[in-house]
């Protein structure tokens, strides 16, 4: 079967492989891939920079963002012939530490988790691919191939979580919600940060084009420039961008009491200059709390697959910008101007 597979650590080492069937190792179900979706993750892996293949091999199957069919299932299961599913990207450390062990997985607490398509575990980005059934995680049949979108969901769904956990520690009824970045990750924690009912701000650079259409078309508001220029002491600031001086603009710039939530990932070898003294006075003297939220766990992307039930299918259909075939797989990674979310179609729909 066809997949696409790269050396990691390796520049320009993809290619598209004949690879054997998916061991029966990686579980009882079969599925076969119908797409998978491209991310920033993604492109770093393809550019030598992150990544791991699996013990024992020097190619990495690539992809996490799925999207697939169940071709085999076991009897009186959870899952059926013919249902969508999305498989989840992390795997518990076999230790266990504290955290796997209660599958909290997204909160390892030693690194010996693997990640499928990333670190020390196949992708998804073949034609079939096996996967135990707590890992395969159901999509409504209606949303059919915008399923994709599910894994990128659950990772915001995972930071309202958290957003939720640590305002609650004292009386808590956020209304203004701030959201930097409007890619992918961006659009979809303001779109469930509209259906909590909150009066939702996304900042981009982009001045016009499809993304402030889109923010508009949630009925958000979308802004270019600094957060203190647009909304005053917002509850909540989901940063997903990883730019430096975003992240900082949200410590700065949330309300009191309020919680700044980071999902974007950050390069390193850039110098910002800011004033700690005052940043630590306010952050201490506002109770305001930041913190880190990356991957998801089970739970999480249940609460993604209910968010996406819950949208406008046309709206979450303009996400996704372009659909690549397999075998043009290149083209998936040569940005423009208008790209939110593209997608290689693995099997043509």
């Amino acid at each position: 079967m066809k997949a696409l597979t790269v050396v990691p650590l390796t520049k320009d080492s993809a290619r598209l492989d004949d690879i054997g069937e998916p061991p029966e190792s990686d579980g009882p179900v079969l599925v076969q891939t119908l797409a998978v979706g491209i991310c920033g993750t993604d492109i770093e892996i393809l550019s030598g920079e992150y990544g791991w293949a699996p013990p024992g091999h020097k190619r990495l199957v690539l992809g996490h963002e799925s999207l697939g069919k169940v071709l085999e299932a076991p009897a009186g299961g959870d899952l059926a012939v013919g249902d969508y599913v999305v498989g989840i990207v992390r795997r518990p450390d076999p230790v266990p530490c504290a955290n796997c062990a209660v599958d909290e997985w997204d909160f390892c607490r030693n690194g010996e988790y693997t990640e499928r398509g990333i670190k020390q575990h196949d992708g998804y980005l073949s034609e079939r691919y096996r996967i135990q059934p707590d890992f395969a995680v159901k999509v409504a049949p209606a949303l059919g191939t915008l399923g994709v979108l599910l894994e990128p969901t659950s990772v915001v769904a995972k930071a309202w979580e958290e957003v939720d956990r640590i305002g609650g520690r004292a009386h808590w009824a956020p209304k203004t919600a701030v959201v930097t970045g409007a890619g992918p990750i961006g659009l979809l924690a303001a779109m469930i940060g509209v259906q909590r009912g909150l009066d939702v701000h996304v900042f981009d650079q982009v001045a016009t084009g499809l993304k402030p259409d889109l923010v508009a078309a949630l009925g958000a508001t979308y802004h270019t420039g600094p957060i203190e220029e647009s909304v005053k002491d917002p509850d909540v600031v989901i940063e997903c961008t990883g730019v430096s001086s975003l992240v900082l603009d949200a410590m700065e710039h949330v309300g009191t009491g309020g919680v700044v939530c980071l999902t974007g990932v950050s390069s390193g070898g850039h110098t910002l200059s800011v004033d700690e003294g005052q940043l630590n006075r306010s952050m201490v003297l506002e109770n305001v709390a930041v913190v880190g939220s990356v991957n998801a766990n089970r739970r999480h992307y249940q609460a993604a697959a209910d968010a996406l039930a819950a949208a406008d299918p046309a709206w979450l259909g303009r996400l996704i910008t372009r659909r690549v075939p397999l075998d043009r797989w290149e083209q998936a990674l040569e940005r423009s101007a208008d790209d939110v979310k593209v997608v290689i179609e693995v099997t043509p729909s």
